[in-house]
């Protein structure tokens, strides 16, 4: 298994490419009609409470395509991204899949839905036999069931187990030293919040066994009131919360909450408050939030990270989010297989997208990888702090250990009979 450094956002490769591509759709490299580009498809979501989301997976990808483009493409051949809006109805995402694939000729997909609409997905290039990347979903079972498995997809994705070792590992912690042993839930009612609240109670309870759940509550997907959720709460007086809501949900979750005094009396560990979209999106951010990373700019601390969302400040006056990053890896994981390939054929890049390491700024020691056993990501940095109400939003950022990660999943793995 080899190291490749894949096309990165070098400011020097990409001066002059917005310039070219605003008079011909593509950077002045030289292509002519003969050099076809290689069509790939976006199903997302671009308009709702999650918009930004959506928006920022696109963001992040044109980012990626663009140095690649300006790089010479594939032997002259440039990425042609074809992004559309499924509103985050899973069986308008499963529809767009199967029209860019019958109708626009696609070469490859870059799912970018939540796990409801990636599931709807999922079962579509399982049929048509598509080279997909799976980029935002996050349940576990996409790729750790063996049934969900098949030689063309692929999850670029972090991965709610991973999350939850990390996250139970830190919460245990927190617990012992401040004595919170009566928990609640707050998740939302799918597959991602289900399985990732499942998964994360499991383990922090088995890093600290004075954790009891004395209550559960499970608001819809995109909710817009969540005073009885809030009410139930209140009422059974925990210590601790634990939440997986995420973006515009968490967002309104907290808002309310704050109204109604519960982080007066609970610590709230959410998972996905540490995402620019949500730490700037909520009026008086409570201090000392405890959260898992999403996308932070300072975490990895390391140059490369900084300069990804600084270019990516500089071309959208914002900053990026958990999806952009696992979108533009898998823009540089693609490209990378496509130039080792030297082509398109499918069966090849998919055999080559295996096992696959990269240099990427994301990885917690420098590199990703694609661990070619379940065809998923491993490797990314994972960390969990406390929220702060000014940049840099989060402090005392905790490192999570990939070997402790490793190990106990495939203990999970062997206990779901998975292994």
């Amino acid at each position: 298994m080899s190291t490749i450094k894949p096309p990165g956002l070098h400011r020097r490769r990409l001066i002059g490419v917005g310039a070219a591509a605003a008079i011909t759709g593509f950077p002045n490299i030289g292509f002519t009609q003969a050099r076809q580009p290689i069509k790939i498809g976006v199903p997302t979501i671009l308009s709702g409470r999650v918009a930004q989301l959506g928006i920022s997976s696109r963001n992040a990808m044109q980012i990626e395509v663009d140095a690649f483009n300006a790089s010479g493409g594939l032997d002259g051949r440039p990425i042609e991204l074809i992004v559309r809006d499924s509103r985050g109805v899973p069986a308008e995402a499963a529809r767009i899949a199967r029209e860019m694939i019958s109708s626009d000729a696609v070469e490859f997909l870059f799912d970018a839905e939540p796990s409801s609409g990636g599931f709807a997905i999922h079962e579509v290039v399982r049929e048509t036999g598509t080279v997909t990347l799976h980029i935002n979903s996050e349940t576990s079972s996409l790729t750790a069931d063996p049934r969900q498995r098949f030689w063309n997809a692929f999850r670029v994705a972090r991965q709610g187990i991973h999350d939850s070792i990390a996250g139970g590992y830190y919460a245990a912690s927190v617990a012992r030293s401040r004595n919170l042993r009566r928990w609640m839930t707050i998740s939302p009612d799918y597959a991602y919040g289900r399985d990732t609240t499942a998964e994360f109670v499991e383990f922090a309870r088995s890093f600290n066994a004075d954790i009891q759940i004395t209550g559960e509550t499970w608001p819809r997907l995109f909710q817009a009131d969540y005073t009885e959720n809030i009410t139930r709460l209140n009422q059974g007086r925990p210590q601790a919360v634990y939440s997986c809501l995420w973006a515009g949900d968490l967002v309104t979750f907290v808002e309310q909450a704050s109204i109604f005094g519960l982080f007066a009396q609970s610590q709230l560990f959410a998972v996905n408050m540490a995402d620019y979209t949500t730490l700037q999106q909520v009026r008086n951010l409570p201090r000392g939030v405890h959260s898992g990373n999403r996308y932070l700019r300072n975490f990895p601390t390391v140059p490369e990270n900084l300069a990804f969302a600084t270019e990516y400040n500089r071309r959208f006056n914002t900053f990026p989010t958990n999806w952009s990053w696992q979108s533009a890896t898998a823009v540089r994981l693609l490209t990378t297989a496509l130039r080792q390939v030297g082509g398109t054929n499918p069966r090849e890049v998919a055999a080559k997208l295996k096992g696959m390491t990269i240099e990427s700024p994301f990885g917690a020691e420098g590199t990703v990888t694609m661990r070619a056993e379940d065809q998923t990501l491993v490797d990314y940095a994972i960390g969990w702090g406390t929220t702060i109400s000014a940049d840099p939003f989060v402090e005392n950022m905790q490192k999570a250990d990939w070997a402790t990660i490793r190990r106990l999943e495939a203990e999970w793995k062997r206990g779901k009979g998975w292994g």
